[in-house]
Order: structure tokens, then sequence, then C-alpha cells
């Protein structure tokens, strides 16, 4: 299924460099997991590297799930 083009260049370097930070966060959140022992932080990591994989998957297909299901959803 080909996904249709549905923002512009500007809204998907705003989910390239949001998508970006997030997994540099969840990366961050992951060391300190793995060093501290902290066994809860790996929920909070898993949370981040799925948003941040679904932005990055998002700006590079210029694609966006959102506007994609304007229209189908409360109508």
């Amino acid at each position: 299924m080909k996904l249709a083009c549905n923002i512009d260049a500007q809204g998907s370097s705003v989910r390239g460099t949001i998508g970006t930070l997030i997994m540099l966060l969840a990366i961050l959140l992951a060391l300190a997991a793995w060093l501290t022992g902290w066994n809860w932080l790996w929920w909070p990591t898993a949370g981040c590297t799925v948003a941040a994989a679904a932005l990055l998957f998002q700006a590079a297909n210029s694609w966006c799930a959102i506007r994609a299901m304007r229209g189908k959803i409360g109508n």
C-alpha cells in the first residue's frame, strides 16, 4: 500500500528532528536503566523508542497518521 504524501517538507523536517531527539532520550534512558539497575526505566525507554520510530517513519515518507485519519473518524 502506497502512502499518500500529506505533509510538506517543513512538517517532515519537524517530525524527523523530534523523532531523533526522542530516540536520543530513549538511548539515555536505556543507558541509565542498564547502569543503575532500575528496571522500571525500561518501560519509558520502550515507549520513547516506539514514538521515535513512528515519527521517523512519518518523516521519511512525508506522511502523517493523524492527517490520514481525518474524515474517517467521528463522521
